[in-house]
């Protein structure tokens, strides 16, 4: 362990990474709507009125729950992920207009920032006598996170510090509020998120103690004493009497390093696990990192979606029971898969991987871009993977959690494709791109890549350091990468002695001019469920690269359920569709359930088949054309496994 103990790796800040091809398509998209639609949605629910000091409070808005609080709130999070999101598409594409709105907004947070620094428009405007009553509940250390997070994103953007001093102000205030001495709470957030942000925080402005409070609420989650039971009692509520009846919901069942199963709230989960994994890295920490790990694998082995997604319920937003994948009624929150990337790339925080990188892929490309159209303009909250065809993107939704949080990762996901140690380069992910990336020393390394990923797999890599230097590059070889080749300088290089975890590790002198070609074959796969999973017996999923395939209405008319897989995809015919920007289409042979049944309901007969061809499209861009039914797991009848 010693030698991973020393290996810190951190993401390269956003402005370091210039992007191109699928993923510079969908920032395009930001810049020229989300962003700015994002904004106009937040205007047009109340949010700008609730933080303006000027203007009477609006009250309440969204009534009051169950489990007495409204999603209002968590407006604060909603203008700070949107703010993220601006900032992110700034650096893309400046926008005097844009930038002025933000402006705006961050000097109306400045004005109602109390003087001790505590900033919360739920709580100053509206329930100004309920501060730090109910944490458990009322997400007011979340809001803050997401506050913390758009305040680095701007500051890193735009170069302008105000938000960041504004939340900086707030994050010495927790400081004094939080911890273990006397008047002091013992307490953290019921719907985790501060923790990274203050990550986030401590890197960009080099203060350890916003390190140590993101610490300490890690530490202190699941401690006994219940801190829920007993804030719970001190307000005179009834500390069983909450909605979902368990800490389960929220991770503060058991300490964060006695929890083993994956259970409760998704997102909440995800952005846990997160935090855990920063602060993992920063303090070398492999208790953390132990428990982590058996957290990953209950998730990857036994609660996830093929696309990445997870969360199967819709009635606590998250985890049921083990292999329960439905499909149709699939919750699987876009928020979700973007917390599991969240969470898969932070765990690339002690060294590359394969085990996270090739599900940040997936959950990347499937789970969560599946939330944004191509136009920007709509998003998906929940992403089954069957739809009889009433199933749509929508414009906004009574907790909007989900659209800026998509916008905000597509935005940013350059930084995901790299990191950086002080003597190594990773690249996790492929995508046409040139990267900016300092190494010990003051070496800075120009990285490009010149590729058409994920639609074919021959990826060039340009390294041009601005001297002659020793380092590692780092490539990941995908497990489904059968026959991956790897050249230097034109030179074939065998992969099995230099391949580490997964990652081809290419160390040496390099130079500028050197040039690497990676070429991952991109074959057409069937993936079969494991049995357990009973949703999805007798059938199978395809995949191409990084990319789940579906079938839709529009390719292939109605009664989908009727297609079966006839042979192996492998040699399916590829066709690119323009109306999904070039997407690269698979035609397989199947057979066709002849539509013969007349009037009857059941009858002794089974249907007849005829041999047919379907088009299956990628599954992020289902219900981008024209509305209709989708399926994932097709029937594959007469395919045994490992056809």
């Amino acid at each position: 362990m010693s030698d991973k103990q020393n290996r810190q790796f951190r993401p390269l800040p956003v402005p370091n990474v210039e992007l191109a091809g699928l993923f510079g398509a969908r920032q395009d998209a930001i810049c020229n709507s989300t962003a700015t639609t994002l904004l106009d949605r937040c205007v047009e629910a109340g949010m700008i009125k609730a933080i303006d000091v000027d203007q009477p409070s609006p009250g309440i808005v969204i009534p009051l729950q169950t489990w007495s609080g409204s999603t209002q709130m968590f407006w604060d999070s909603d203008l700070g992920k949107s703010i993220e999101t601006i900032a992110y598409s700034l650096y893309r594409r400046p926008n005097a207009e844009l930038e002025a709105r933000a402006d705006a907004i961050i000097d109306m947070y400045e004005r109602m920032q109390e003087k001790d620094g505590y900033l919360n428009a739920w709580f100053q405007r509206v329930q100004p006598g309920r501060r730090w009553t109910n944490l458990r509940d009322h997400h007011e250390l979340y809001c803050a996170g997401h506050l913390i997070e758009a305040a680095v994103a701007y500051y890193q953007a735009t170069g302008k510090r105000k938000l960041l001093d504004i939340m900086s102000r707030f994050a010495d205030y927790m400081i004094t509020v939080f911890g273990h001495d006397e008047g002091q709470l013992r307490g953290y957030c019921g719907h985790e998120e501060v923790e990274l942000a203050l990550v986030k925080l401590a890197r960009v402005t080099g203060e350890k103690k916003y390190l140590d409070l993101a610490k300490y609420f890690i530490d202190e989650r699941g401690q006994e004493p219940h801190f829920f039971t007993d804030e719970a009692l001190r307000d005179g509520r009834d500390p069983k009497n909450f909605v979902q009846k368990t800490y389960e919901y929220s991770q503060s069942h058991l300490p964060v390093r006695d929890q083993a199963k994956v259970v409760g709230h998704a997102v909440r989960a995800m952005y846990l696990y997160s935090g855990m994994a920063d602060i993992a890295t920063e303090y070398n920490d492999d208790t953390l990192t132990a428990a982590l790990e058996a957290l990953w694998d209950d998730l990857t082995t036994k609660q996830m979606y093929v696309t990445g997604g997870i969360g199967p319920a819709a009635s606590n937003e998250g985890f049921t029971d083990y292999y329960d994948l439905p499909n149709e009624s699939a919750y699987a929150e876009t928020c979700a898969s973007v917390g599991l990337v969240f969470w898969a790339n932070r765990m690339l925080g002690r060294g590359p991987n394969r085990r996270y990188a090739d599900i940040m892929e997936v959950a990347l490309y499937n789970g969560a871009m599946a939330g944004l159209s191509q136009d920007g303009k709509t998003f998906f909250y929940e992403n089954p993977l069957e739809s009889a065809g009433k199933h749509h993107r929508w414009t906004w939704h009574h907790c909007p959690c989900c659209p800026p949080n998509i916008a905000r990762l597509l935005a940013s996901v350059g930084s995901y494709m790299y990191a950086a140690a002080d003597n190594e380069i990773a690249v996790h992910l492929y995508g046409e791109s040139k990267a900016r990336v300092p190494l010990a020393g003051g070496l800075t390394v120009q990285l490009s890549q010149t590729t058409r990923y994920p639609w074919d797999g021959a990826i060039r890599f340009d390294v041009s350091p601005d001297r002659a230097a020793k380092f590692a590059l780092s490539l990941r070889i995908p497990e489904w990468a059968d026959g991956a080749t790897l050249a230097i300088n034109g030179a074939p290089v065998d992969l099995a002695p230099i391949t580490v975890d997964g990652y081809a590790r290419i160390e040496r002198e390099w130079q500028a001019g050197d040039h690497v070609d990676l070429t991952l074959p991109l074959i057409p796969r069937t993936l079969f469920a494991n049995p357990k999973v009973r949703q999805d017996a007798g059938r199978a999923a395809l995949m191409r690269g990084p990319l789940v395939y579906c079938v839709e209405t529009t390719d292939n008319g109605h009664d989908l359920n009727g297609i079966s897989l006839s042979s192996n995809p492998a040699s399916a015919k590829t066709t690119e569709i323009a109306a999904l920007e070039g997407a690269v289409a698979l035609d397989v042979a199947v057979t066709r359930e002849t539509a013969d049944w007349g009037s009857d309901l059941y009858r002794t007969t089974p249907p007849k088949g005829t041999p047919s061809t379907a088009r299956f499209v990628p599954y992020h861009l289902w219900d981008n054309r024209e509305p209709g039914e989708m399926l994932v797991w097709v029937r594959a009848d007469q395919l045994r496994h490992g056809a």
